[in-house]
């Protein structure tokens, strides 16, 4: 009995202080919070997918949270110390005393499309209907205002906008008739727009400069905890690059994520909108110009918006720090192994 109780006593040492175990107790482990299925969350997927962030030395456990405003809070609290949200509730939050910030721009242009129900062909026919967002002050709200007076329509005068949560609740609201359109991002749209549904304004075809899907924290976090931010930031360049480098991985990534879509003609539209340079830029950095449309349109109705600076709301010095130091070129140029 002694010698087994050795032997076993031996094993469980070996088994600690094995390089593997060794390796997984180096890992910071690290919750990260998204805030919606759309192909602009690929790169936090692709992260955890094929061990980027691992790599980085990362354990990183993702939270999906139901919308915007939660993912935000639960930043805010330090139970999601980073998060993969739109930069509106990042503006929103601060504008409101707290201390978010985008460190990545992840997405800066919007990719959404204002689609109706198959009668609903016209703006004309749009009005005194209700269109359905996910909560107000998030990007889809931002984004539905912004189509409606495009098309000529006064939001909450001529449409009735209504929250309804995530993409799937909007669509199912806009198929039962309780709404008459919503917005979607990719692959929504073109699920919807298989099963029927019309495109009334490619807002994506704009080219309207917009914070949209990055990665943001908090000052605080960035004080107390640099090393990790800049793992991650050095994480997110490099799936960007496994991304646009690597369609097959991208494509199947996307697949697993969005409820196991089987639709390949639909996930290579979805992968390939979603890795342009113009939405998806290598160097990563958060976009001012697209910050400030966000507080252009907070403007309106608050008037912290109208004096605030865009500087204010990224802090650049991490992506910086790898793009003076060469890192992000030398992916490209195939310089450094991925």
């Amino acid at each position: 009995m002694k010698i087994a109780r050795a032997l076993i006593l031996i094993s469980v040492i070996l088994l600690v202080l094995s390089p593997a175990t060794l390796s997984a107790q180096k890992l910071t482990r690290l919750v990260v919070g998204y805030s919606s299925i759309s192909s602009s969350f690929l790169p936090l997927w692709i992260g955890k997918e094929t061990g980027i962030f691992s790599k980085n030395g990362l354990d990183v456990q993702m939270v999906f949270f139901t919308t915007g405003t939660t993912s935000v809070m639960a930043l805010l609290s330090g139970d999601s110390p980073i998060t993969h949200t739109a930069g509106s509730g990042i503006v929103n939050s601060r504008l409101g005393g707290s201390d978010g910030v985008m460190i990545v721009g992840g997405t800066v242009t919007l990719d959404w499309w204002l689609m109706s129900r198959p009668e609903v062909k016209t703006a004309a026919q749009l009005k005194g209907g209700k269109v359905a967002v996910s909560t107000f002050g998030s990007s889809s709200d931002f984004v539905a205002r912004f189509a409606l007076q495009k098309m000529g329509l006064v939001p909450d005068k001529d449409v009735i906008l209504v929250q309804a949560g995530s993409p799937i609740t909007r669509q199912a609201a806009m198929e039962t008739g309780q709404v008459q359109a919503t917005v979607h991002v990719h692959p929504s749209t073109f699920v919807a727009q298989k099963k029927g549904f019309n495109v009334l304004a490619d807002v994506a075809a704009l080219g309207l400069a917009y914070q949209h899907t990055g990665v943001a924290t908090t000052r605080r976090f960035t004080r107390e905890h640099p090393d990790i931010v800049r793992a991650y930031v050095k994480s997110q360049v490099e799936t960007v690059h496994r991304l646009k480098t690597d369609r097959e991985t991208g494509i199947r990534v996307l697949a697993k994520y969005m409820g196991g879509l089987k639709d390949r003609e639909i996930l290579e539209k979805t992968y390939d909108l979603a890795v342009a340079d113009n939405m998806l830029s290598r160097k990563q950095y958060p976009t001012l110009d697209g910050i400030k449309t966000i507080l252009d349109g907070f403007a309106e109705k608050d008037p912290r918006a109208r004096n605030a600076k865009p500087e204010d709301f990224a802090d650049m010095r991490f992506i910086r720090e790898l793009d003076q130091s060469g890192f992000i070129d030398s992916l490209y140029s195939g310089k450094t192994d991925r």
